[in-house]
C-alpha cells in the first residue's frame, strides 16, 4: 500500500495514527523478510541474500512523496520503499531470494538478477509502452557500485525535455515535465567516480533529481574514514550547495531514524525538485546495517562492542517504534500484536513462494524417476539405472540443475543399447533443454515485432545528374531529417551542439533545433551514456555521441553493465533504445585510431555493434535503428568525413539492414571480409589483385554485432573455397570473433581447400603520422602479399613465391 498523505496534511488524530501505523507494518514486515531472508540463505535454500534492514524508516519517508510517473534508479538495499509504494509484496520477496523464473511470481526479473534488485514493468506483452505516468517506475537495478547513477541522470533529463521542448507527444511518458527521478545509493559507494561524475552533471544541467545516501559509516568491513574526506559526503559537497549567484544542488541533513523529520525533509526536496527542477541531495545520517552488510559475512568482525551497542540503540525501527510510544499513537500491547501478526503472515509468505517455486520442478523430478524406473526395466545396465533412479529420487528439495545432469548422465551409459525407453528419456531431456534454456537467455534483444533486425533494407537511389559531396554533409542533412521527423530525437556529446561536432556532422543544427534536442556536454562520457539511457527508458529516442571510439572505454563499463542487459534482465519488461554515436578506425596515432572492437563485442552483448564503411550507410543505421527497439553502437569512419560520396534522392527512406553483409565485388579465388576504413582498402586491394590474375570476392561485415544472419560469407566460401578476415584490430581481437563466426556459427569449414587466414594490426596502438599507420595496421601491400601468399600455396607455378 502506497500511504499518499504526510504529516502536514489536515487528517484527523485517528487517520494520522492509521498512516503511521500503516508505515509501521510496512517497515516491520520488511524486516522480518531481511531475517527470515537471511536464514534462507544460512539453510541453503537460497544462493545469496542482500538486504534492507536498517534503511526502512527513510524508504518509507521516501515512498510518501513517491508519485505515479515519477522513477527510481537506486541500489538493492531499497526492499521497503518498494513494498511502500506496491510493488513488492512479501512473497515476490522470497521468489525473487529463490530466483522463481516465472515472471509473474517474481516480476523484478524472472529470477536473472538475485534478491534485492528491483524493476517494475514498462511494457506490454507485444513491446509497446504502457502508461507511465499512471505508474510507479523503477529503472531495473544493478549490482556495480554507483553505476545507477549514470541513468539517474538521463530519467530527470527527460523531465526537463519533456517541459521545455515543444512537439513531443508525451502521452504515456510525462505530465509537463512534473516527474523526479529518485536515486539511492550507500555512503560508500560515493567514493566511485561515476557518483562525482553525476552529480556535477546534474548540477550543471539542472535536472529534478533527487539522491538519497544512506549512511551507516562502513562500506562492508571499511569505516568512512577511509572512504570519505572528513567522513562526510555532505560535506564535501558544500561547494555544489546553490546561492543566490550560482545554481547547483539543493543539499539536506537528516538523521535516519527521526520519522517526522525524515517524512518533511522528504516533502521539502520533492517540492524543489518537481516544481524548480533543481537536483537535491538528501543525506542521511546515523543509519545502522543490523545483519551485516549481506549473508557472506558477519559485521561482528569488523565493529566492535561500542558500536554493535549504538547501532542497537538507534536502530530506526526502533527508534520508531519508540516514537509512536511517547506520542501516544498506540499501545506496547497494540504493536506487539502487529509485530506478531506480522511475523506469521511473511513466514506463510516465504512458505508460499518455496512451495510454488519448488512444485514444477518436483513434477519434472517425477518425470523422470518413472522414466528411468522404465530404462532399468529393460537395459543391460539396469542396475545402475535403478541406483540412478534412487539417487534423484532422494533428494527433497531438487534444483533442475540436479534433475537434467543426472538424466544426461544416464543416457551416456546406455548409449550403446537400443530400445524404445532410450529413445523417450532422449526425446525428455531435449525437451527439457528446448523449454527451459529461454527461460534464461531469452530477451537479450527485442522479440517482437519491432526487433531492429526485421526492418527491410531500403537502398539509396541516386539521380543521373547526383552530386558528389563531402560524406559528412550526408550525414548532416540525415540528422536534419530524423530531428524534424522525430520531435522525441535528440543528439547531445562533447562538441555536439555549437560547432556541429568536430567532424561538421551536425552543421547548423543546434541553430535550428535548439540546444537541448541538439547539446554540448562536459567531458564526462559515463553520464553522455546515462543520458541516453534514461531518457530511453521514458520513451525519447536519445542519440548519445562519444567523440571517438577511443574514449568509449570511459563508458564501457555503463553499456556493459547497464545499457546491454536491461532488456535481459527485466525478460523484455523495459526497453533502453538507445543509439550510441562515436567514430573510429584508422586516422593518427594511439588515441585517435581507435579499433579496439574485440574487446567491445564481448563486453557488449545485447548492443548492436555497427561499421558502416561510408555515412550513406551509416545515415541508413541510424534511420533503421529509430524504427525499431534495440540499442546500438554505430562507428563512423573517422577519415571517411571529407571522402566524397554520391548524394541520394531519397537519404530520409534509406535503411542499412541489421545482421546483413554486402558483397562489393563478386569472385572466385578467395573470399576477402572485412569493414569500416580497411574495407575500402580492400576493394581497393581486390583490383590489384586481377592483374596478377586473382579473382577475390570482397564482403562488406557491415554489421558485427549481430553477424551476418543470412550467412552469406558461408555462401561465398562454398564458391570460392579459401577465406581471409581482415581487420585493423589487434591480434585475437574482432578477426577472431568474425573467425569464429564464419567456422562455428556458420560451419564454412567443409567448403575450405586453405587454411583460413586472418590478418590484423599489430598487437601494440598505432604509431603516429603515415609511416606509424603503413607499420602498424594492414597496408594495401600487406592486404596484397597475404592474398598473394594464400594462391601461392594453392598454386606455386602459377602464383611464384614473391619474397
Amino acid at each position: 500500500m502506497h500511504t499518499v498523505h504526510n504529516l502536514k496534511n489536515n487528517l484527523s488524530f485517528e487517520d494520522f495514527k492509521a498512516e503511521v501505523l500503516t508505515d509501521y507494518k510496512i517497515a516491520v514486515r520488511s524486516r522480518e523478510c531481511s531475517l527470515l531472508g537471511r536464514r534462507e540463505v544460512l539453510t541453503g535454500k537460497a544462493k545469496f541474500g542482500i538486504f534492507g534492514d536498517g534503511k526502512e524508516v527513510p524508504q518509507l519517508a521516501m515512498a510518501k512523496t513517491f508519485k505515479k510517473g515519477d522513477w527510481r534508479s537506486g541500489y538493492y538495499r531499497d526492499q521497503t520503499f518498494m513494498m511502500a509504494i506496491g510493488e513488492l509484496t512479501s512473497e515476490q520477496f522470497f521468489a525473487g531470494l529463490y530466483a522463481n523464473t516465472n515472471l509473474e511470481l517474481e516480476p523484478m526479473s524472472a529470477g536473472r538478477q538475485m534478491g534485492g534488485h528491483f524493476a517494475t514493468h514498462s511494457l506490454n506483452e507485444d513491446g509497446s509502452w504502457k502508461d507511465l505516468t499512471k505508474q510507479y517506475n523503477s529503472s531495473a537495478d544493478i549490482s556495480p557500485t554507483a553505476s545507477q547513477m549514470p541513468r539517474l541522470l538521463g530519467l530527470a533529463q527527460a523531465s526537463k525535455i519533456f517541459r521545455q521542448v515543444e512537439g513531443i507527444n508525451t502521452t504515456n511518458f510525462s505530465d509537463k515535465g512534473n516527474e523526479i527521478a529518485w536515486g539511492t545509493i550507500g555512503n560508500a559507494s560515493t567514493s566511485e567516480g561515476l557518483f562525482f561524475e553525476t552529480i556535477n552533471a546534474a548540477g550543471v544541467l539542472q535536472v529534478p533529481l533527487v539522491i538519497s545516501i544512506w549512511d551507516d559509516e562502513y562500506g562492508i568491513s571499511v569505516h568512512a574514514k577511509h572512504h570519505t574526506t572528513k567522513e562526510s559526503i555532505s560535506e564535501v559537497l558544500k561547494g555544489f550547495q546553490r546561492d543566490n549567484d550560482y545554481k547547483g544542488f539543493e543539499i539536506l541533513r537528516v538523521k535516519g531514524w527521526n520519522y517526522a523529520n525524515l517524512v518533511e525533509t522528504y516533502q521539502e526536496a520533492a517540492v524543489i525538485a518537481r516544481k524548480e527542477h533543481v537536483p537535491v541531495l538528501i543525506h542521511v545520517l546515523e543509519l545502522t546495517q543490523p545483519q551485516g552488510h549481506s549473508t557472506s559475512g558477519s559485521h561482528e568482525r569488523y565493529k566492535n562492542a561500542e558500536r554493535l551497542a549504538w547501532e542497537a540503540k538507534h536502530d530506526c525501527n526502533t527508534k520508531m517504534r519508540e516514537w509512536i510510544l511517547e506520542s501516544g499513537i498506540a499501545t506496547n500491547e497494540a504493536l506487539i500484536e502487529i509485530e506478531r501478526a506480522i511475523k506469521r503472515e511473511v513466514r506463510e509468505a516465504k512458505k508460499n513462494a518455496w512451495n510454488t517455486f519448488l512444485r514444477p520442478i518436483l513434477k519434472e523430478q517425477s518425470e523422470l524417476i518413472s522414466i528411468l524406473k522404465q530404462v532399468a526395466s529393460v537395459s543391460v545396465h539396469g542396475v545402475f539405472m535403478e541406483k540412478m533412479k534412487n539417487s534423484i529420487s532422494a533428494i527433497d528439495e531438487p534444483t533442475r540443475k540436479d534433475i537434467l545432469s543426472l538424466a544426461r548422465k544416464a543416457l551416456v551409459q546406455i548409449v550403446k543399447e537400443s530400445f524404445p525407453e532410450k529413445e523417450q528419456l532422449a526425446q525428455w531431456i531435449n525437451r527439457m533443454v528446448e523449454t527451459t534454456q529461454p527461460v534464461f537467455s531469452s530477451h537479450l534483444h527485442s522479440e517482437t515485432h519491432r526487433s531492429n533486425i526485421l526492418i527491410k533494407e531500403t537502398k539509396p537511389s541516386y539521380d543521373d545528374d547526383a552530386p558528389q559531396v563531402d560524406g559528412r554533409v550526408i550525414l548532416r542533412d540525415n540528422f536534419d531529417a530524423i530531428f524534424r521527423n522525430y520531435p522525441e530525437a535528440l543528439i547531445f556529446g562533447e562538441d555536439t551542439g555549437n560547432i556541429g561536432d568536430v567532424n561538421q556532422g551536425l552543421e547548423g543544427l543546434q541553430e535550428k533545433y535548439g540546444e537541448l534536442r541538439v547539446a554540448d556536454t562536459g567531458i564526462r562520457e559515463a553520464t553522455i551514456i546515462g543520458q541516453g539511457i534514461g531518457m530511453s527508458l521514458r520513451g525519447l529516442r536519445p542519440i548519445a555521441e562519444i567523440q571517438y571510439l577511443d574514449y568509449i572505454l570511459y563508458a564501457i563499463q555503463i553499456i556493459s553493465d547497464d545499457l546491454a542487459t536491461t532488456h535481459y534482465r527485466t525478460k523484455g519488461k523495459q526497453k533502453a533504445p538507445l543509439i550510441i554515436r562515436t567514430r573510429g578506425h584508422r586516422l593518427e596515432g594511439i588515441w585517435h585510431s581507435g579499433s579496439q572492437m574485440g574487446g567491445i563485442l564481448n563486453l557488449v552483448r545485447g548492443v548492436h555493434v555497427l561499421v558502416p564503411r561510408n555515412m550513406a550507410k551509416a545515415a541508413g543505421f541510424y534511420n533503421t535503428l529509430l524504427k525499431g527497439d534495440d540499442p546500438a553502437i554505430v562507428v563512423e569512419c573517422l577519415n571517411g568525413y571529407r571522402l566524397k560520396e554520391k548524394m541520394p534522392n531519397n537519404l530520409s527512406a534509406i535503411k542499412t539492414p541489421i545482421g546483413v553483409v554486402e558483397t562489393i565485388k563478386e569472385g572466385k579465388d578467395i573470399t576477402l571480409v572485412s569493414y569500416g576504413s580497411t574495407l575500402r582498402i580492400v576493394e581497393q586491394v581486390a583490383k590489384d589483385l586481377m592483374a596478377v590474375d586473382i579473382d577475390a570476392e570482397v564482403i562488406d561485415v557491415q554489421s558485427l554485432l549481430p553477424f551476418d544472419l543470412n550467412h552469406d560469407i558461408a555462401k561465398s566460401i562454398e564458391k570460392t573455397n579459401r577465406f581471409m578476415v581482415i581487420d585493423e584490430d589487434v591480434p585475437g581481437g574482432a578477426s577472431a570473433y568474425i573467425l569464429d563466426q564464419i567456422l562455428n556459427v556458420q560451419n564454412a569449414y567443409p567448403y575450405l581447400d586453405s587454411q583460413p587466414k586472418t590478418l590484423t594490426a599489430k598487437a601494440h596502438r598505432p604509431a603516429y603520422g603515415n609511416d606509424g599507420d603503413y607499420f602498424s595496421k594492414p597496408s594495401a601491400d600487406d592486404i596484397f602479399e597475404a592474398v598473394y601468399r594464400v594462391m601461392h600455396e594453392v598454386n606455386p607455378k602459377e602464383f611464384p613465391k614473391l619474397r
